[in-house]
């Protein structure tokens, strides 16, 4: 457990001096908690904006399964009491520096001691028990933020209550809000008629969460915060258009000249061939020996022989990832599948799962793995000779990024931060994968047929090279970042 030398803080009031201060509020963070992007993003961005001179921390829900050696290391800083409608509720902030970052804890066993961070009955109360919570304990922490950055539908009640209650109030004097999108499918939506008894939103400020009928938090954030973030320029552009906005499209029109899109970075550190403890043999840019290695090993464990190309899917198993595309493919039993071996690893979807645990059962050259797991991704990075992300929509995606860093050529549809992060080597001479428009099963088949043609030649190394060499640190994203909240600052 934390150590609790528990003490009440006199409120203060850090003023800024040299630095942007960001206290940046997320459901999950790398290496405490996370389920997928936005805990690989938490778990990052504020540590490389730190090093490019911010002061950026961290404030997340302490969930039980959140391990002994970092929870040994937390120290019990304050303690109050919260609204969450007409309940008052133990709110306990709990602090911690790890790897350059100081991150706050909120603690209440009863909303986060639980299995999942999301995904539970009462989803809406606890995630407004935090969203009151990071705003109720600001006064009291030993840090004053010029801006307060929230992500994704957990965090999304922040800016509607700062602009409601908190904004003109004593001790929140000049602060800024930034919502960030990761994933604008989830929305945060529940019954109207929660408003006020879970939300505690007073009825004269239901319109600005009202949403078909609907308590929608997602747009709330975007009618109230300072700036409106999404995690790539494509996406920022995607959003505005209604087939792509899931019916948000009129509301982030009219907020489009708040909209920024920033490119996700991948943290680079943990992602190195050259130092991976996970994959077979260790390789690099300059010594390509330890590719071999590592299919050598990822052929054994899958099951597979001979000398193919090997298609490696990672993703959550969801049609609109466009593996409705690569199962249809499957399904007609294209040709372009018997000359190459396909590993999938995920989970998600009941038919998919099913359909890709059946076509390992009975194809010699399909691996299936239905779990999630860093090491075995790892390994399958560095031992495959391909990367498949057929997305229907992808606000940003990490995985492509990754897949270059092992040497693993990307086959991409054209669309969010793919389209940002993958130019096709046949329209580019400097083009790191390879890229399809159409969402049909021609184009995704057409598209590895023209891979696997040129895999094995002279110009599949010199693109191998080029994959790896691309630049998919924190570094660049993080600049962009810091200009971001420097202007709204300055406004």
């Amino acid at each position: 457990m934390p150590k609790t030398t528990t003490k009440k803080s006199k409120a203060t009031n850090v003023k800024s001096v040299d630095k942007t201060k960001v206290l940046f509020a997320t459901a999950e963070a790398f290496p405490f908690a996370g389920t997928g992007g936005l805990g690989e993003v938490a778990g990052s961005l504020p540590k490389a904006l730190n090093k490019s001179g911010a002061d950026v921390r961290v404030i997340m829900p302490l969930y039980g399964a959140i391990a002994e050696k970092y929870r040994q290391k937390m120290t019990q800083i304050f303690v109050t009491r919260v609204n969450v409608g007409w309940r008052n509720q133990y709110c306990g902030v709990f602090k911690l520096e790890n790897d350059g970052v100081i991150t706050y804890f909120v603690d209440n066993e009863y909303y986060f001691k639980r299995d999942k961070i999301y995904g539970e009955f009462d989803d809406g109360e606890r995630f407004a028990f935090f969203s009151r919570s990071v705003l109720e304990v600001l006064p009291a922490l030993d840090f004053k933020p010029n801006i307060i950055h929230c992500n994704d539908h957990a965090t999304a009640l922040i800016p509607t209550y700062f602009a409601t209650e908190y904004k003109h109030a004593f001790g929140y004097e000049g602060i800024k809000t930034v919502f960030t999108v990761h994933n604008l499918e989830y929305q945060g939506c529940y019954p109207s008629f929660i408003l006020g008894d879970v939300f505690g939103i007073a009825e004269h400020n239901r319109g600005i969460v009202d949403f078909n009928g609907e308590i929608n938090s997602i747009k709330g954030a975007i009618e109230t915060a300072d700036i409106v973030s999404t995690v790539s320029p494509t996406y920022a552009r995607e959003i505005l258009v209604p087939d792509r906005s899931f019916g948000l499209s009129g509301i982030l029109y009219r907020n489009k000249d708040k909209l920024v899109g920033i490119l996700n970075g991948i943290n680079t550190e943990e992602y190195d061939p050259a130092r991976s403890k996970a994959i077979a043999e260790n390789y690099s840019v300059s010594d390509m020996g330890g590719k071999r290695a590592c299919k050598t090993a990822l052929k054994s464990e899958c099951g597979f022989v001979g000398d193919k190309p090997i298609v490696a899917v990672i993703s959550r198993l969801a049609g609109h990832k466009g593996l409705d595309l690569l199962k249809g493919a499957l399904e007609r039993n294209d040709c372009i599948f018997d000359g190459i071996d396909l590993v999938v690893l995920g989970t998600g979807e009941h038919y998919l799962e099913n359909f890709f645990k059946g076509q390992a059962a009975w194809r010699g050259n399909v691996a299936t793995f239905l779990t999630y797991n860093k090491d075995l991704a790892q390994r399958i990075y560095a031992g495959a000779d391909m990367f498949l992300m057929p997305s229907g929509s992808e606000p940003c995606g990490l995985s492509q990024m990754i897949a270059c860093r092992y040497g693993t050529v990307p086959v991409v549809r054209r669309t969010g931060g793919l389209a940002d992060s993958i130019r096709d080597c046949d329209e580019s001479e400097t083009g790191n994968g390879f890229v399809f428009d159409g969402y049909d099963v021609d184009s995704l088949c057409g598209t590895i047929a023209r891979a696997t043609k040129l895999y094995g030649t002279p110009e599949w190394n010199a693109l191998v090279k080029r994959a790896m060499l691309c630049d998919f640190g924190w570094e660049a994203s993080a600049r962009e970042y810091i200009k971001m909240y420097e202007k709204l600052i300055g406004d």
